[in-house]
């Protein structure tokens, strides 16, 4: 294992570095070097630390996702409560369903089939966007109007709903034995969202009583709520609640309720170091489980499709922040934030394959393909637009952000 881990600190580093020398995103070069040392070219991370990935990789994205819920602001969250929950269904409905009709047109599936691939590929990736959010909130780029809040929020939500419509489909084409129709699975959709976001409240709230009772040093702190997260993703995962949303709702009530106390800024510095060395494991045990021969499958019919379902998320993007209060340009770069795809698909591209689906095999290459294309597209499309579309703002003393340079945002 040490020999993998040398490989992960020195050559993710590197390649991190060398991408943002070029002006291009870190995480690229991560994935890039994930793909070139996985176990599908060169073979030269351990079979042990393999074993571990999908653990490190959920453990990555509690600590990207405990420092977001540390940064919801609860009147933030109130001006942009309706257009999180569009955003967080419209997008993925329009892409899955695109490339579901696809799937029947061109791969002969049944409705089944298609919608396990539809939906498998409509999951926008937290992995991606989340850490790209907080980068802009950092840098005060669309917090006039709160882009970034928008965006991390609404990919959260996606993902439950993604992976709950795929869930549904999957148990229709006999790869699940469930008993609960598909009304029901449906259904389960707001109890798992909210559910999930009381669990991660409660657990907050305890946190947050803890620390106002004894003196803990920082590390202890960060301990403390670090192990919490990763409770309230196990506990989410048991009762089929929102794990990661638990998460950021843990991070959120810490704000709201510790705001003013020392512990806050020490967490949120705390968890940014760890974020440094967590970003090498994520994205490049991410690389690591794409299979560049798997994805070669997919061929040109593979890349048709992903564009066209591109095509149709984004103009769910579009319908979604229409009468938003955002103007032309923050719509656009809404719509590509909302491109990159990897977790969900690293996650459960597999799953119709080793369920015996029919067709699992092409959905495993397509699910592949979408990771190759969209998670560098995406990251790139992040960096370069924002500067572009957003405003770029600073927060004044009295907490409200001021727009510092307009961006031509005509609504």
């Amino acid at each position: 294992m040490l020999n993998s881990l040398l490989i992960i600190f020195f050559l993710g580093l590197g390649a991190k570095k060398l991408f943002e020398k070029f002006k291009l995103p870190g995480l690229v070069g991560l994935v890039l070097v994930g793909i070139l040392t996985g176990p599908f070219v060169l073979n030269l991370l351990e079979q042990d630390i393999l074993a571990l990935s999908t653990e490190i990789r959920l453990l990555a994205l509690i600590i990207i996702l405990l420092r977001a819920g540390l940064g919801l602001d609860r009147q933030i969250l109130t001006r942009i409560g309706s257009s999180a929950i569009k955003m967080s269904a419209i997008p993925g409905i329009f892409e899955g369903t695109t490339i579901m009709i696809l799937s029947r047109i061109f791969l002969d599936f049944s409705w089944a089939q298609a919608g396990v691939l539809g939906f498998i590929i409509a999951a926008v990736s937290p992995a991606v966007v989340v850490p790209s959010m907080l980068d802009l909130r950092d840098r005060g780029l669309g917090m006039d109007k709160n882009v970034p809040i928008l965006i991390l929020a609404g990919a959260s939500i996606d993902d439950v709903f993604a992976i709950t419509v795929f869930t549904v489909f999957l148990g229709l084409a006999g790869g699940t034995a469930t008993e609960a129709t598909p009304l029901i699975s449906f259904a389960m959709i707001p109890v798992e969202i909210v559910g999930g976001v009381l669990l991660g409240l409660i657990v907050g709230y305890l946190l947050v009583l803890l620390f106002n009772r004894f003196t803990l040093h920082r590390i202890e702190q960060l301990l403390l709520v670090t192990g919490s997260g990763i409770v309230v993703t196990l506990i989410g995962e048991a009762v089929s609640l929102a794990g990661l949303l638990a998460v950021m709702g843990l991070g959120f009530i810490l704000l709201e309720k510790g705001n003013g106390n020392d512990y806050i800024s020490q967490l949120e510095e705390s968890l940014n170091h760890l974020w440094l060395g967590a970003q090498l494991f994520l994205f490049i045990l991410i690389g690591a489980a794409v299979n560049i021969q798997v994805a070669w499958q997919a061929g040109a019919l593979g890349i048709l499709m992903i564009g066209l379902g591109l095509m149709a998320r984004s103009t769910g993007v579009l319908l979604a922040t229409w009468r938003s209060g955002l103007s032309w340009n923050e719509r656009k770069f809404c719509a590509a934030a909302y491109l990159p795809k990897a977790t969900v698909q690293a996650a459960i591209g597999g799953v119709p394959l080793a369920a015996g689906i029919p067709g699992g095999e092409i959905i495993l290459a397509i699910a592949v393909l979408s990771i190759i294309i969209t998670a560098p597209l995406g990251a790139i499309a992040i960096k370069r637009l924002a500067p572009r579309l957003l405003n770029q703002c600073e927060l004044t003393e009295g907490g409200e952000w001021k727009v510092e340079s307009q961006r031509n945002n005509d609504n």
